[in-house]
């Protein structure tokens, strides 16, 4: 089931740029549907952090889904680091192994546990853009797990 977005969520879709960085394709894809459903634009798919390096220097983005590890290995808290504090780009991690980073890294908004649903993915992305653009938070989603 599907969720609609709701209003703040069809504001920040007009213009969020979100880069998914999953090394699974059917977990990529089921993200990236959903994200499609909820309004946002996804500028790509990577399995890898040279693959998702070259989509950032091709594309802006907003928003990084940044998976733990990937296709080259346990590269994703390295990338999801660079991307944040190199790149200016808001960092989201979705992972099964959420205690890898639960002292959290800079650069980084949190941590999004898998499995997770389509709920959660908005909230948590929302949530993400609102910080990113200065918008008031009065909470973190749950199902998150934010950083200092």
């Amino acid at each position: 089931m599907r969720v609609r977005p709701n209003r703040s969520c069809q504001e920040a879709s007009m213009s969020a740029r979100i880069l998914i960085i999953e090394d699974e394709a059917l977990v990529a894809m089921e993200l990236k549907f959903a994200l499609l459903d909820l309004g946002y634009q996804v500028v790509g798919l990577a399995a890898d952090a040279p693959t998702a390096l070259d989509l950032v220097r091709e594309s802006e983005v907003d928003l990084a889904l940044v998976d733990i590890h990937l296709s080259d290995g346990p590269t994703g808290i390295e990338l999801g680091r660079a991307l944040g504090q190199e790149r200016g780009i808001t960092v989201l991690f979705m992972t099964a192994n959420p205690g890898m980073v639960r002292d959290g890294v800079a650069g980084a908004v949190g941590v999004l546990p898998k499995p997770t649903d389509d709920y959660a993915i908005q909230s948590a992305v929302d949530y993400a853009l609102r910080r990113r653009n200065g918008e008031p938070t009065l909470y973190a989603p749950p199902e998150l797990q934010v950083f200092n």
